[in-house]
């Protein structure tokens, strides 16, 4: 069995990325919510879910992949076939709202 051991400050946080912090990576990358939904491969309706951290009155966790996407695009990491990655290109990209 794989254990996987979090290095977040709040260990006792059940959501590894909150809407807060999801927010705070849009906006320290300079995306548009738009801009996010097309690099993460979702809707722009779903960027505003997971900001707001709820939909319908109900709770959303921002799922694992959707975190580790994240966390590729923060490093540059545009694209992956498996074998071989290729660099982000933010270029054309609007400025952040």
């Amino acid at each position: 069995m794989i254990k996987i051991v979090s290095k977040s400050e709040d260990k006792n946080s059940k959501d590894p990325m909150s809407a807060t912090r999801f927010r705070d990576w849009r906006r320290a990358m300079g995306l548009k919510q738009k801009d996010a939904a097309d690099l993460l491969g979702l809707k722009k309706r779903m960027i505003q879910y997971y900001e707001k951290g709820a939909r319908d009155g109900k709770s959303v966790t921002i799922p694992k992949s959707v975190r580790l996407a994240c966390y590729a695009l923060k490093t540059g990491v545009g694209d992956y076939d498996g074998e071989h990655s290729s660099k982000l290109d933010l270029t054309g990209l609007t400025e952040d709202e």
